[in-house]
Parts: C-alpha cells; structure tokens; sequence
C-alpha cells in the first residue's frame, strides 16, 4: 500500500525507506563503506615492493656499505653515507622511498665477498644503451686485473668514447659488484674511483695487483709487456703476463710498437690501439 504525505497529498517515495523498508541505495552505501575501510589494510608485500626499494647495511670490503634492492635485483650501493643521506641519494637518482630490509637478498654477501656476482641479480633500469654497455664490459675484467678506459670503450662499442666511459662509470650505481675500481687510465695510472684513489688501491691490493709494478711501468710509458718466448704481448695485470719471468719481459708503449717488433696481441686480455684518456 502505498503512503501519502502527512498533508494527505500524493503518495512519498521515500516514506518505505525511512520507515525502515529494504532500501537498494542504502545497501550499496553501506558496501562501499566497507570497501573504503578496506583500502586501510596494509598493502600486499609484492605491490609494496614495486613501489619502494629495501635498505641494508652489509659487511663489505669497504666501512659503512649500504644497498639498496627491489624486486628486480640489487639497485644501489654506496660506502660512507649515514641512513639519511644513503635514502636522499638513491630517491635523487630513482625517485623511489626506501624501507628498512630485514635481511640482504640471497648472494649479496658471497658477491662482495668473491667479486663474483653468482647468482645475484641486478637492477639496472635506467641506464641509457652506452652506460649499459660499459657496465657489461667492466664486469668481464677478471679479478686481480685492470683494464684502461679505452679496453671498455672498445668492448663498449665505442672505441672514441674514452672520456664518456669515465663519465659512465662514475655513474655506476652498484660499484664493487660492477668492478669499475679495476678500470684504470690509459697510462697505466690508477685514475679515479667512486669511493676515492685510496680506496681504488686498497681493493686492488686485495685483488693482489702489484700496485707499485703498475706505478712503475706507468712513469717508464710501459702500457703492454710481452713474452719474447712467446711472441704475445698483454697488459701487464694479464694472468698470462704475470707468467713471464723477469728475463723473457718485454715493454712496449702501446701494440703499434709491439706488432712492428713482430709481438701478436694477447687472446684473453685483447689489447689494442690506446686512446688518450
């Protein structure tokens, strides 16, 4: 039966609601409600991670490691910063928050440790094509060896591109796990590091790189020694090179000089024509 108004007019639409009828819009309201206090719950881990990175100290061959990981891989490290300013670098560089991790990604520590990634993943979104390339280059240089800048611009693809390598590596997001330390200058000098000169050298002694070898043969203009044995010249950290003896040790400038004293270049090491770095 339907209502009338309380002046005796037509019949209210309303008037079964309010009287405590089934009331549809009502009902619906009432869902969302509870939809709405849903969105309060914490979110699922996996979205969460997509959104903002993990933060971990780790030990390290350097003080005060700090990583940054998401759910593609290790993302950041960096040596030396406080909590604050290691949070305020990576969200400059990756725009992202970062939280507290409970524990390192699983290789993280063994990685750091060997040198050798494993089965440790990383992050590298972001790069462009070339810093890309450099990286990949970079992380072939086998432990206890350098390369010069213009190896990588070599491997990279871009063999006149010696001082962008040096730009590119500067900008590695994940030193010591990329090894840009064992990337030296053209001349053989050490060159700069991300984390300082000091710290380039103290790694590369762990490494057990002659350090003073290497200074050396740099002020003598030395970049490639050779085998007179073997007719093959390398860079002087090559594992083939630190196999020659003392008598057999040829120094050449560069592989121009090497090849006109009939030396071939090294297959593992593959020299080539330096650039200036």
């Amino acid at each position: 039966m339907n209502r009338t108004d309380p002046a005796g007019g037509t019949p209210d639409p309303l008037a079964g609601d309010l009287a405590g009828d089934r009331d549809p819009a009502g009902e619906w309201a009432g869902g969302l409600a509870g939809e709405l206090a849903g969105l309060a719950a914490d979110a699922p881990p996996a979205l969460l991670d997509r959104i903002a990175a993990r933060r971990v100290h780790v030990p390290g061959p350097l003080e005060g490691l700090q990583v940054a990981f998401t759910d593609h891989g290790v993302a950041y490290l960096r040596a030396g910063m406080d909590e604050r300013e290691f949070a305020a670098a990576f969200r400059a560089r990756f725009a992202r928050p970062l939280l507290p991790a409970e524990r390192p990604p699983a290789g993280l520590v063994p990685a750091l440790r060997t040198g050798r990634l494993g089965p440790l993943r990383l992050d590298l979104r972001g790069l462009s094509d070339f810093e890309a390339a450099v990286l990949r280059a970079a992380a072939r240089i086998p432990r206890g060896q350098t390369r010069p800048y213009a190896w990588v611009a070599r491997q990279a693809g871009r063999p006149k591109a010696v001082r962008a390598v040096g730009s590119a590596l500067g900008r590695n997001p994940v030193p010591l796990l990329i090894p840009c330390h064992r990337v030296t200058r053209s001349d053989g000098s050490l060159g700069d590091y991300v984390f300082g000169a000091g710290a380039k050298e103290r790694l590369l002694r762990a490494e057990d790189v002659d350090v003073e070898e290497a200074a050396e043969l740099a002020r003598r203009g030395v970049r490639l020694v050779g085998s007179d044995t073997t007719g093959i010249v390398c860079y002087p950290t090559c594992g083939d090179a630190r196999r020659i003896t003392p008598g057999h040790r040829r120094g050449f400038r560069d592989l121009a000089a090497a090849r006109a004293a009939g030396y071939r270049p090294c297959l593992r090491c593959r020299p080539g024509e330096p650039q200036p770095a």
